[in-house]
């Protein structure tokens, strides 16, 4: 951090944040504190921060309303809010997520956890005043959509940064993309264009799972699996409302990805037509490409199984239309493959 990023910290009960303090102190953040909700507005209104944590269990106004009264200002409203919330707080996630909160961490602290979420947040919304800044000072379209693609990349490396296996995989995921949406016949050459640019993105809500998850060489457990499953809410909560074609493919695409075809996918259970086109094109293909890879607890598939496996879930998992295309065309697949 060149400059200093400054976190607010609310809790009611100071002790429960003296790990966060000393994490925060020890990398370089600067931070404040707030005992209620009354103080972290005035703070609030008085100094920039970039990133708010906020205790979902307080006396007076617990998280959830504060979260809701810091959105009702309008210059508030993108400096990201992540919960501290404990075990029994899951159920109310979802209804911090619908007042734009965009994380949790759990309570007690793990200081791992934190300090990867904490620098996740911060950069990427710098990265996103970035933009918005480009997007004011730059009236050529050239040059707003060269700053888009910088941050899809930049994005794209947090991604591998996260994931011990994913070097080279989302680059491969986009060229598979892009094969397949040239070949659906339906999209325009710049939707063709999105899905390419987009596609890399399609897993970047697993930054916000802390790594013991999305690295665990075991089989989840109930809970780990309910964990993982929030990436897609997760990526969608950092994605969303942007003005720009670019950024708003990639919350489509990495919020749907896990949707299954015949309905029996995540997080919302959509079906067929659905599901966004995009997000369907990548669910083939990022499924096909990690079938490829090897895994910390899989070997690698021989490209004939992982095809066989993508054709066996065709109306299941995968639009059947575009695994058509797949079997029609899969020498293409094959040949991106060798060609590496």
């Amino acid at each position: 951090m060149s400059i200093k990023d400054e976190i607010l910290i609310v809790d009611d009960v100071i002790e429960h944040t003296k790990d966060i303090i000393e994490l925060l102190r020890d990398n370089g953040y600067g931070f404040s504190y707030a005992l209620n909700s009354q103080d972290a507005v005035e703070l609030l209104k008085t100094k920039h921060f970039d990133l708010i944590l906020i205790a979902l269990r307080m006396s007076e106004v617990d998280g959830l309303e504060l979260c809701q009264i810091i959105r009702s200002h309008p210059e508030l409203q993108e400096i990201p809010i992540v919960l501290m919330v404990e075990e029994d707080d899951y159920d109310e996630l979802d209804e911090g997520f619908e007042l734009g909160c965009i994380d949790y961490i759990r309570a007690p602290i793990h200081r791992a956890e934190l300090k990867v979420k904490v620098r996740h947040h911060t950069e990427f919304y710098r990265y996103r005043k970035s933009l918005k800044l480009s997007s004011t000072q730059n009236r050529l379209l050239s040059e707003t959509e060269d700053a888009q693609k910088e941050m899809v990349y930049i994005l794209s490396a947090m991604v591998e940064e996260n994931s011990i296996e994913a070097v080279g995989h989302i680059r491969r995921v986009a060229d598979f993309a892009k094969q397949l949406a040239i070949l659906d016949g339906t999209l325009t050459e710049e939707q063709i264009k999105m899905v390419y640019l987009a596609a890399p993105l399609y897993d970047i809500g697993k930054i916000f799972i802390e790594d013991a998850i999305v690295n665990k060489p075991d089989q989840l457990t109930t809970y780990e699996f309910e964990v993982m499953q929030k990436h897609p809410k997760l990526a969608l909560n950092v994605l969303k409302n942007s003005s720009k074609k670019l950024i708003n493919a990639a919350a489509i695409i990495a919020y749907e990805h896990h949707e299954n075809f015949d309905g029996s996918g995540y997080p919302r259970g959509l079906k067929g037509d659905e599901i966004h086109i995009y997000a369907r094109i990548v669910a083939i293909v990022s499924v096909l490409d990690a079938l490829l890879e090897k895994k910390i607890y899989k070997e690698a598939w021989s490209f004939e199984d992982a095809a066989k496996y993508i054709l066996d879930e065709k109306g299941k998992k995968f639009d059947p239309r575009l695994v058509n295309l797949f079997a029609e065309h899969i020498e293409v697949f094959k040949e991106l493959i060798d060609g590496e």
